[in-house]
């Protein structure tokens, strides 16, 4: 999968925008990949463009060396998305067969139900399902063609945790194959724990490409955290590394670029009770990441 300098805008003239603005990326086959970024920042056209659903404005974008709707027509790509309502009178295993059929080489129609989890429920109508079932139902639906590339957006929104962690494991084993994954996710933590490799977007760009660890590391912040036993805030964010300040009930979190800075300031003042430091999370990454473009984008917007 290989974007190059890849172009597209909508709007019209006056107010053109560059959903994804030049974006150069490469997922070699077998990895997992997590395409992070807030409302707006491109994930979703960008997913578009992969699935040959839109077409670049400029640049390129080739899927196992074919156009992107080449690779989708052939089943070398399978895709989960938000989008689409139940199929009213069809079961489960009615639909996944229907779709294998339409591809020249599909999974066996039960290898797809037990790799999604389904099994139990095949044989239900599909209108009568649960959200979370729904959700599965379409994993299946996008391991029917057997791809070598399967693209999930959001894939857990309608799950609770414990059909979050059932879905993972779904995922897992399907990468283990040597399959390669693509997914978006606003749950940061499924992130930092299913993704090989992070890619986050920003405003139609890529700001940060790398492992989870990569990227904290990157972001350049630890976390400082203390009870404040009922003393003041003030002049917190004024210590010595501290970036940003966040005070929940009666402890503070100081996110800082110098921990031991901040750590020895902390002890002079008397403020160490119930000290922890740890590295920064991939949360925090991503704020640090993506905050100052958001922050230019509310200024012009005023």
């Amino acid at each position: 999968m290989v974007f190059t300098g890849a172009v597209k805008t909508f709007g019209g003239p006056g107010q053109r925008v560059r959903a994804v603005d030049g974006i150069g990326l490469t997922v070699g086959r077998g990895e997992t990949v997590a395409l992070l970024g807030r409302n707006g920042a491109g994930k979703s056209t960008a997913i578009s463009l992969l699935l040959g659903l839109n077409e670049p404005d400029a640049g390129s974008v080739r899927v196992l060396g074919l156009a992107p709707a080449q690779a989708v027509r052939a089943g070398l790509v399978g895709a989960m998305l938000q989008d689409g309502r139940p199929i009213p009178r069809v079961s489960v295993r009615e639909l996944v067969a229907f779709v294998a059929s339409t591809y020249p080489r599909p999974l066996p129609v039960a290898e797809a139900l037990a790799l999604a989890c389904v099994t139990e429920y095949a044989d239900r109508r599909i209108d009568k399902l649960s959200g979370g079932q729904i959700q599965r139902v379409r994993f299946a639906v996008a391991l029917a063609g057997n791809p070598e590339l399967i693209v999930l957006d959001e894939p857990t929104a309608a799950l609770d945790v414990e059909g979050r962690h059932a879905f993972w494991e779904s995922m897992r084993a399907y990468a283990r194959r040597g399959n390669t994954v693509l997914f978006s996710t606003h749950y940061l933590e499924e992130a930092d724990e299913n993704a090989d490799r992070i890619v986050v977007l920003d405003r139609g760009r890529i700001v940060a490409d790398g492992s989870g660890d990569a990227i904290k590391s990157a972001a350049g912040h630890s976390q400082v955290s203390f009870d404040l036993a009922a003393r003041p805030t003030e002049g917190l964010d004024l210590l010595p590394g501290v970036v940003t300040v966040e005070v929940t009930g009666d402890r503070a979190v100081l996110h800082t670029d110098d921990s031991d800075a901040t750590v020895v300031e902390l002890a002079r003042l008397g403020l160490v009770r119930g000290l922890q430091v740890s590295r920064a999370s991939l949360e925090a990454a991503f704020l640090s990441l993506t905050a100052p473009a958001a922050s230019r984008a509310e200024k012009e917007s005023v």
